[in-house]
């Protein structure tokens, strides 16, 4: 069976951060899939009804948006969506991982994605993060994920030099991408709602589906930083190679 996100062309609801919004949403309809970027708690449920999936990133929370995604969450379990969440420097502040427990309380959730700073706050690990980056420590990150998701039945995607995808029995590695990815804000809250924009292609084999999409991104990563010198136009270059790719799975 061959499964393709252009010809699916999933509705992705983003309640995401100000700083990357616009690159997020480019980033989606680069890969076929139709952002909507709505945050006010007044319509979120409406935009949830025409959705196929919602992504929930906190990387510039407030208590305003983080009532909208509590009232979308809930309306995406409603319907049955998958809900992916983000948790974007959530041991940086105390205000971030209360809220987080709240999100992980009140939503179920699907997919967790995360780097290994924030997988680290999550399961109440020793690690040393640097505000929103990975910072640094030692942990068995696939033992911890594996843990995470079986803690929160959900799947979880750990990215870093080498990305870690798990349902807690099952887990697949990727190591494609490339530095240049790290020094442009948003490329991971796009890839976020890149991997919910997957969950809605197959019910099953989502472990092997978003390694491969994560293998996907991580190519054009690679492929823009071949043709760009400059922050700037790797974001471009890296759109661009996005644009370029068909999103397609044989299973």
């Amino acid at each position: 069976m061959q499964v393709s996100l252009r010809e699916k062309s999933p509705v992705v609801h983003c309640i995401t951060n100000q700083v990357v919004a616009n690159f997020q949403a480019n980033g989606l309809l680069a890969i076929g899939a139709s952002p909507i970027m709505g945050d006010e708690e007044e319509e979120v449920s409406e935009l949830v009804s025409i959705s196929d999936v919602l992504s929930l990133n906190i990387g510039t929370l407030n208590n305003r948006t983080l009532e909208s995604m509590l009232v979308a969450g809930k309306a995406a379990n409603q319907k049955g969506i998958p809900v992916v969440l983000d948790p974007v420097g959530v041991g940086a502040t105390r205000y971030r991982l209360d809220a987080i427990k709240k999100l992980l309380d009140v939503v179920k959730v699907d997919l967790i994605r995360c780097n290994t700073g924030e997988l680290a706050t999550l399961m109440q690990k020793d690690w040393h993060a640097k505000g929103v980056d990975a910072g640094e420590g030692e942990m068995d990150r696939k033992e911890v994920a594996m843990a995470l998701a079986k803690q929160r039945k959900t799947l979880v995607v750990v990215t870093g030099e080498v990305d870690i995808v798990t349902d807690g029995n099952d887990l697949k590695t990727v190591t494609n991408g490339h530095i240049s990815m790290t020094h442009v804000t948003g490329t991971g809250c796009l890839l976020s709602s890149v991997l919910g924009a997957h969950l809605t292609l197959l019910q099953k084999d989502q472990v092997r589906l978003l390694a491969e999409a994560l293998s996907e991104y991580g190519s054009a990563g690679e492929e823009a930083a071949k043709v760009s010198e400059s922050a700037g136009a790797f974001a471009r270059a890296f759109l661009d190679q996005l644009s370029e790719r068909r999103w397609q799975y044989d299973f």
